[in-house]
């Protein structure tokens, strides 16, 4: 698979991602627990910010964007959350290991070294905001 189509299943994934964390921070906050809804939030923040990014650099570099109006949420409980994101942050972990062990341009793989360095902290810390702005 090609470091542009690698990108593009990346993107997919973090919209994903995002709307995992975006879905349990309702739930948290419909039960009324602040603070778990702001540590959802903080992963959702960085989940989304990777997703602009990735979607910014393939516009870069002139590829047509994928329509991810088709991505939804998975199902999410608050119960056994932890559990499931980790095993979720461990796959985003793997996927940007890949692409950095492809032939990448120092930008993209400067980017991707950030994700990965967010990710390996959101998998260790379950919490964001690891992002800069």
């Amino acid at each position: 698979m090609n470091t542009t189509n690698l990108l593009h299943d990346a993107r997919a994934a973090e919209k994903e991602q995002a709307l995992f964390y975006r879905a349990l921070a309702a739930l948290a906050e419909e039960r009324g627990d602040t603070a778990l809804s702001e540590r959802l939030n903080g992963l959702h923040a960085d989940e989304q910010h990777h997703l602009s990014r990735l979607t910014a650099r393939l516009v870069e570099l002139n590829e047509p964007l994928a329509d991810l109006s088709h991505v939804a949420s998975p199902a999410v409980e608050l119960g056994e959350w932890e559990s499931v994101a980790q095993v979720r942050e461990a796959d985003e972990i793997a996927r940007y290991e890949m692409l950095l062990a492809q032939d990448i341009d120092a930008d993209t793989r400067a980017m991707i070294e950030s994700f990965l360095e967010a990710e390996r902290a959101h998998e260790r810390e379950l919490g964001g905001k690891w992002m800069d702005a």
